[in-house]
């Protein structure tokens, strides 16, 4: 009984913590100036509650920060399950810019609460969400092969850059635009691709075809020599052809 009170108890915290997150982000998207009153009353809990999990203000835009760069990481291989790659490694880029927007309010904290130990816990998931994006695109042939995806992440930096405000979307675009065009320069053109995926579909079939030969030539002399179809004869009678050994 105590038990599932405190497990119960430990999920209602859990909640409160997501809400309180979820909260701030907007809050904080909106005006980086956002008080942690309004943050809680937006969250729907007391003020007490938000600083039992965020004891001041730099450790809830810290909790924030590392929450939307987990999240934003998380979201690449949804991407790709449901877009093609090159189509997928520019919307993650397009929620990099608009992430980016978001946190240029905070970056006067961020720039003074920013250790060692941080930028590597965030660097982490988002390198590893850039390499397995542009992977998923080197396979696909939609951009060059040897893309070094520590240099992706600094050119995403400049979008960090760019001051809210009117035209900030506009100029996000076109800088993505330009990221991706070199990303595409000296890719496969379409028609390889193409021919390369027919030579691939033909050799599969290729295969299909000589797998099923060889299963049918194993079957074939597995029977061959099956005990049953060999020639059987009752013990002292000749089978049929052979010469009498009798006398």
């Amino acid at each position: 009984m105590a038990g599932q009170q405190h497990d119960t108890l430990r999920a209602d915290a859990q909640q409160n913590r997501h809400r309180i997150l979820e909260a701030a982000r907007g809050a904080l998207a909106s005006s980086g100036d956002a008080s942690l009153n309004s943050i809680a009353k937006k969250a729907g809990v007391g003020p007490g509650t938000l600083y039992r999990h965020f004891p001041n203000r730099e450790a809830l835009v810290l909790a924030v920060y590392r929450y939307d760069l987990q999240q934003l990481a998380d979201t690449a291989p949804k991407l790709l399950a449901d877009h093609p790659p090159t189509e997928a490694l520019r919307l993650w880029f397009d929620q990099l810019a608009h992430y980016g927007m978001i946190e240029h309010g905070l970056a006067g904290v961020l720039n003074a609460a920013t250790s060692d130990d941080l930028a590597s816990e965030t660097y982490e998931p988002l390198i590893g969400a850039i390499t397995q994006l542009l992977q998923a695109c080197t396979e696909d042939g939609g951009i060059r092969a040897g893309h070094n995806p520590d240099d992706v992440l600094l050119i995403l930096g400049s979008l960090w850059r760019i001051d809210p405000g009117p035209g900030a979307e506009a100029k996000a675009g076109r800088l993505l635009d330009l990221l991706m065009a070199g990303l595409r320069a000296g890719a496969p053109k379409p028609e390889l691709r193409a021919t390369a995926g027919a030579r691939s579909g033909r050799r599969q079939r290729t295969r299909r075809r000589t797998v099923r030969g060889l299963s049918g030539w194993l079957s074939a002399l597995s029977l061959f020599r099956s005990p049953a179809a060999l020639p059987t004869r009752a013990p002292g009678r000749p089978v049929s052809g052979e010469p009498s050994r009798s006398g």
